[in-house]
């Protein structure tokens, strides 16, 4: 496993991280609670050192399952949590976003209550989940983050963009006008932008980025080379995907296909290598539900890197030839 320093920040997070949802949500296919922890406690023992959850991850689900497997490994874990959704407020229908709240009060208790969950005294990273422009320039909820910070409670703040590509002016005001250290976004070869947009302001500002799904909802991997067709489960977080979008996004697998060939990497590996070549990418989210990918992508950090020309050609065939193809927004979930 291969360490990086995030951002301006004093934490150091493994190069390959574990995105929680995938394991809590049952979004990406349920995963028993044993299961769960089990895998969680072996992507410690490979070195992974951060896991993002929040507390909106099944009700809370996905911060207590964090206390299960690390209650007495606490300080060799960086725990990464988020806020802003009132959790305790009906969801309207599967994957649904529930009201979001930033007033100070709401933000102090999403904090204590993620902390009863955790189990611990203090987040090191605490992140506005999916926040709009307005959420972003209130001062007060960068003042209560300052205060919590300054009671020991959290260690660093951050925003998590999202929950689907885009929100160029929300990126952009976190870095340029919130000075945010942490700055989480959506990046991978079929995935190219907003992200490639946002690399020169956090070069500028010295933003440490976290990149989630690099996979393409597993494009960039093996899991549907051998099916004639690719089918979910409605509960599964990938139906929301349209056929055309995957027709699509499969066509462009097949271009990026050399980064794999005769590299000694996998496509996996190579698709969370294409993201480390930025070097203010601190560390890498893919979805990992099972033993395999744990084992494949852990490796990942270790494999040989991408080269600058290999990142050029990746760049060039986004902008040139997968445009050609044509950009169809997923769905949002």
């Amino acid at each position: 496993m291969q360490y990086r320093r995030l951002g301006k920040t004093d934490l150091t997070v493994s190069t390959v991280a574990f995105g929680v949802w995938s394991v809590s949500t049952g979004w990406w296919g349920k995963v028993e609670k044993d299961d769960a922890t089990k895998l969680l406690r072996a992507a410690l023992d490979q070195g992974i050192t951060l896991f993002d959850t929040a507390d909106t991850y099944a009700e809370g689900y996905g911060e207590e399952i964090l206390k299960e497997a690390f209650a007495k490994r606490r300080k060799e874990v960086v725990l990464g949590t988020k806020f802003g959704y009132d959790i305790h407020a009906p969801r309207e229908g599967h994957q649904r976003e529930r009201p979001q709240k930033w007033d100070a009060a709401f933000i102090r208790k999403a904090c204590e209550e993620s902390l009863r969950r955790l189990g611990t005294d203090y987040i090191d990273l605490y992140q506005l989940h999916n926040p709009r422009l307005d959420a972003i320039r209130s001062d007060e909820v960068f003042e209560t983050l300052d205060k919590l910070k300054a009671e020991g409670k959290i260690r660093h703040h951050g925003t998590a963009l999202g929950p689907d590509i885009g929100w160029k002016a929300e990126g952009d005001a976190s870095m340029a006008e919130r000075k945010a250290p942490v700055m989480q976004i959506i990046y991978s070869i079929i995935e190219q932008q907003p992200a490639r947009y946002f690399f020169p302001t956090a070069r500028e500002h010295q933003t440490g980025l976290l990149a989630r799904v690099p996979h393409a909802s597993e494009i960039l991997t093996d899991e549907f080379v051998n099916k004639a067709k690719v089918e979910f489960d409605p509960s599964d977080h990938r139906a929301h995907r349209r056929q055309q979008w995957l027709d699509t996004a499969f066509k462009k697998r097949e271009k990026a296909l050399f980064v794999a060939r005769e590299t000694g990497r996998t496509l996996a590996q190579a698709a969370i290598q294409f993201c480390l070549a930025e070097p203010l990418i601190a560390s890498v989210l893919p979805n990992i539900v099972h033993h395999a990918q744990l084992n494949e992508f852990a490796a990942g950090a270790d494999v040989p890197p991408i080269s600058r020309d290999e990142v050029n050609e990746l760049f060039r065939l986004y902008d040139e030839e997968f445009a050609a193809l044509g950009t169809i927004q997923p769905q949002r979930a």
